[in-house]
C-alpha cells in the first residue's frame, strides 16, 4: 500500500530539530508559501462548488460542512462566521464535527473511524442542501458514512482534501484537491493542509454569499452592527455608497435600526424606511437590483 501523502516525510525539513529558532520559523514559512499556489490550481473546482452552493441557497438549501479533528474545527469556524458577516440565519451554513461539540476542544479518539456516526450525523441533510466533507487525507470512515447518507438522500456533495487518492475523492460529486505536499512535521495536517482548507472554505462561503447578493461592490452590506466597531463600519458603508456625510449616515441608520441596505435605499431614492424595505423585498434583498432600477428610471 502506497504511503498517504499527508503522512510522508518532507525532505526539506528533516533537520528541523537541529536548527536555530529563526531557521525553524523560516522553514515553516517557506513551506507555507506553497499553499496558495496549490489552492490556485483548484480554482475551477472551487468555482463549480460555489455555483452549486449559491444555486442551492437560492432554492432554500443549506450548506453543511462535515469533518474530523482539524478539518471539522475549520468547518465549524467558517460556518460560525457567516451569521455576523452576512446576517444569515445560523442554520444556513452549519459545521458538524465527528465526535460532537466536545471534539472542538478535545481529541475524541476513534471519532473519525465511526462510519455509522457519519450516517447518523448526515441524517440532518435535505435534498436541497449541499454536503461538503473535509479531510486532508481523504480517508476517514466517518466521512464515508456521511457521503453514503448524502447519496441516499440525493444531496449534492463536495470533497475538500489534499490527497487525490483519498476515498472521499472517489465518492464526492465535486472534488477540490489542494496538493500541498508533505507537512513540515510528518502527519501534522493542521499545518499546510489546514491552511489550504481554511482558504478554500473562505472562498466557498464568501463567493457564494457574493453570488446571492450579500455584498455590494466589496462592502459587507448585510453585516450585523452588534458592537461599536461594526456600527462604525456600517456608518462608513452607508456614507460611501449613498455619498452622504458620516452624520447623515448615522441618522439614517438610527432610524432604520441599523439596516444598512434600507438606509442606502432610503437616502438614494428619497423614500421612507418602510418603502425602502418594500423595494428591497421586491428585489429579493439584492441592493444592486434596487439601485439599477433607480439608474434606469
Amino acid at each position: 500500500m502506497s504511503e498517504i501523502i499527508t503522512e510522508s516525510r518532507n525532505q526539506n525539513t528533516i533537520d528541523i530539530d537541529l536548527l536555530p529558532t529563526l531557521e525553524i520559523v523560516k522553514k515553516i514559512n517557506e513551506e507555507d508559501k506553497q499553499v496558495a499556489l496549490a489552492v490556485e490550481e483548484t480554482s475551477e473546482q472551487i468555482a463549480l462548488a460555489v455555483d452549486l452552493i449559491s444555486k442551492q441557497f437560492l432554492r432554500g438549501g443549506r450548506l453543511f460542512y462535515f469533518g474530523a479533528g482539524t478539518s471539522g474545527r475549520l468547518g465549524v469556524l467558517d460556518a460560525s462566521e457567516c451569521p455576523p458577516t452576512f446576517s444569515v440565519d445560523s442554520t444556513m451554513v452549519q459545521g458538524i464535527i465527528a465526535g460532537g461539540d466536545v471534539a472542538l476542544r478535545n481529541a475524541v479518539e476513534g471519532a473519525e473511524d465511526d462510519f455509522d456516526a457519519g450516517i447518523m450525523d448526515a441524517e440532518i441533510l435535505d435534498k436541497e442542501d449541499v454536503c461538503v466533507v473535509i479531510s486532508a487525507s481523504g480517508n476517514p470512515k466517518y466521512l464515508l458514512g456521511v457521503l453514503k447518507c448524502a447519496e441516499e438522500k440525493g444531496v449534492k456533495t463536495v470533497a475538500v482534501t489534499c490527497n487525490p487518492k483519498g476515498k472521499i475523492a472517489q465518492e464526492a460529486g465535486i472534488v477540490i484537491c489542494a496538493e500541498v505536499g508533505p507537512e513540515v512535521i510528518a502527519g501534522s495536517s493542521r499545518l499546510k493542509a489546514g491552511t489550504a482548507q481554511k482558504m478554500i472554505l473562505n472562498m466557498l462561503t464568501t463567493a457564494s454569499m457574493i453570488k446571492i447578493g450579500k455584498t455590494y461592490e466589496n462592502f459587507m452590506i448585510d453585516l450585523k452592527a452588534s458592537n461599536e466597531k461594526l456600527k462604525d463600519r456600517a456608518i462608513r458603508i452607508v456614507a460611501n455608497i449613498a455619498d452622504v456625510s458620516y452624520s447623515k449616515a448615522l441618522e439614517s441608520l438610527l432610524d432604520t435600526n441599523w439596516e444598512i441596505k434600507t438606509s442606502i435605499v432610503s437616502i438614494l431614492k428619497s423614500i421612507d424606511k418602510e418603502d425602502a424595505r418594500l423595494e428591497l423585498k421586491h428585489s429579493c434583498g439584492v441592493l444592486r437590483k434596487v439601485l439599477k432600477k433607480k439608474i434606469e428610471v
